[in-house]
């Protein structure tokens, strides 16, 4: 892939306003696999005077926007940590205006990512989600499932310890079928038996709001990831603030652990 251009220019070669500036990095310096924290939106609501919901409508349009970009760019993998195991204990009203807000978004962008070539699929356990989620989640990975471009993985009902308890789990009863040795495991068959079979491990860990927690998020997968912390609520986190974290992760040396 080129690198791209600063800005849409007209053809005196002036920027016009209004466009959106583009990313100057050659594919080389861009990661494989981006994971995003979406976090702020509640706050970012509540700091205009409204709702927590309105929060989480405007974080939806985020959405678009990163995903879009990243399809854009080239991106393999955009991994996004949309509802956690934990998230059940909000307030039963939030759970369903954002149980209700999937659908709606799983409808409206299906076509989006349609034209832009992105696979959906989700992470996470399906048992708990309700049917209409499953069914219109179900409705998008059918649909998306031949698209050659981005990989968007969406983290819903998704914690990395539940993570690696199914996969043990499902190591132990290979294990007591006698269809593995214990001998036999390595990192790659932990890998193997979890959500995120056959991705890459994300090169780079977003997480917006300020904040430094890793909320159970990707524990196993992010060993080697680099970490870019946005001051912005999730809502603010537009394309101008996402070139700027892949700005940061260009500039990283990555060692893997190693001296170099």
């Amino acid at each position: 892939m080129p690198s791209t251009t600063a800005n849409q220019q007209d053809a005196t070669g002036t920027p016009q306003p209004g466009d959106t500036p583009r990313l100057e990095l050659p594919s080389a310096e861009l990661p494989r696999h981006v994971a995003v924290i979406m976090d702020g939106n509640g706050r970012w609501a509540q700091q205009r005077g409204q709702d927590r919901t309105f929060g989480h409508r405007k974080g939806a349009e985020a959405v678009r926007a990163v995903v879009t970009e990243s399809a854009k760019l080239g991106l393999d993998v955009l991994t996004l940590y949309s509802f956690s195991t934990e998230n059940w204990t909000r307030s039963q009203s939030e759970v369903a205006f954002l149980m209700n807000l999937y659908v709606e978004y799983l409808v409206r962008e299906r076509e989006t990512l349609a034209e832009n070539n992105v696979r959906f699929i989700q992470i996470g356990r399906r048992e708990g989600l309700p049917t209409p989620v499953l069914h219109e989640m179900d409705q998008v990975i059918e649909a998306t499932s031949k698209n050659t471009g981005l990989t968007l993985a969406l983290a819903l009902n998704y914690g990395s310890r539940a993570e690696i308890t199914d996969a043990v789990r499902a190591i132990a009863r290979k294990v007591a079928a006698g269809e593995l040795s214990p001998d036999a495991i390595e990192d790659t068959t932990i890998s193997n038996h979890l959500y995120t079979a056959g991705l890459p491990d994300p090169d780079l860990l977003i997480r917006t709001a300020g904040e430094m927690r890793l909320s159970n998020y990707l524990l196993w997968q992010i060993s080697y990831a680099e970490f870019y912390v946005a001051d912005v609520c999730w809502p603010d986190f537009q394309v101008e603030a996402y070139h700027k974290a892949l700005r940061a992760y260009a500039k990283r040396q990555r060692k893997f652990g190693a001296v170099v």
